[in-house]
């Protein structure tokens, strides 16, 4: 199996000397995040994020199929990753690898379970026909932290995500095309985002954002999932060495602040979008026509 090539003994020696004098590589504090450049495909529901040379492409696509039969008032809500060669000589196709299954299970609690989307909204008649969404998450480049890209990409595609409106008469589900009527946002309750550090020193130095020659360094990871208005939404301590409470109550302090910069780039990414698509203003104009 094809493994990522490991950064030699003076390479290694060489990165851990420059943490101990709190210096990084790329010339960044510990506490810093690489430059995110968020933007979004023709179609509604396509993000793509690049987190220094770290890249990931989500896309949302959503059908019309039978709820299970113990949540008929509720929709379906999967997240899904594809790891290609072309990110990195590591991944292989058809096999998953472990960085891939952490992935998924990282992003499955941090956006499914933590009922970031309202499943209840997709529901279309009740036991018989819900909307089935499902968010791909493409990498496309590998240089670490997959997680806190693909979460960010992932978020911002479900944000800019627009469902077709629908009709219900009696059984019948009737779905508008965009000529008919414009698709509606999904409904969500909150907006989850992962942060990952890296520790090294026997777990007393966090740096945060790691790039993938730091994260063959590190000692251990800590993952802490956090909205804007503070919430934890889940915790992981990645192997490696044991961390003190304090450093862990640090880590959390940390990742909520940047959860807020985060937030408030997606928002920015997803107006300027916004005034893209309303070309002239001519969606102003129709509605101030439709109100008189």
């Amino acid at each position: 199996m094809p493994r990522e090539a490991e950064p030699s003994n003076n390479e290694r020696a060489f990165i851990l000397e420059a943490l101990r004098e709190n210096i990084r590589l790329d010339g960044r504090a510990l506490d810093a995040f690489r430059n995110i450049d968020l933007s979004f495909g023709e179609e509604y529901g396509v993000a793509d994020v690049q987190l220094g040379k770290t890249r990931v492409l989500a896309r949302i696509s959503a059908s019309i199929t039978a709820p299970f039969t113990d949540r008929k008032f509720d929709g379906i809500f999967t997240v899904t990753t594809e790891l290609s060669p072309m990110a990195s000589p590591a991944f292989e196709v058809g096999r998953q690898t472990d960085t891939e299954t952490l992935l998924s299970r990282l992003l499955e609690v941090a956006l499914r379970r933590s009922n970031a989307l309202s499943t209840e909204s997709l529901c279309l008649l009740a036991g018989q026909k819900v909307w089935s969404l499902t968010a791909t998450c493409h990498v496309l480049s590998h240089d670490g932290n997959l997680l806190d890209a693909a979460c960010i990409a992932v978020l911002a595609a479900l944000q800019h995500y627009r469902i077709p409106d629908t009709t219900v008469k009696g059984e019948e589900v009737i779905v508008h095309s965009v000529e008919e009527r414009n698709p509606v946002p999904l409904a969500m309750l909150h907006y989850p985002l992962c942060v990952t550090m890296a520790l090294f020193e026997g777990g007393e130095k966090v740096v945060m954002d790691a790039t993938l020659r730091e994260q063959q360094c590190c000692e251990g990871e800590v993952v802490v999932t956090a909205n804007k208005y503070g919430e934890v939404v889940q915790m992981a301590k990645l192997g490696g060495v044991p961390a003190d409470a304090l450093v862990l109550l640090n880590c959390v302090d940390a990742a909520v602040a940047k959860v807020k910069e985060i937030d408030s780039i997606i928002i920015r990414a997803l107006e300027k979008d916004a005034r893209e698509r309303d070309v002239g203003g001519l969606m102003a104009e129709l509605r101030a026509e439709n109100e008189r």
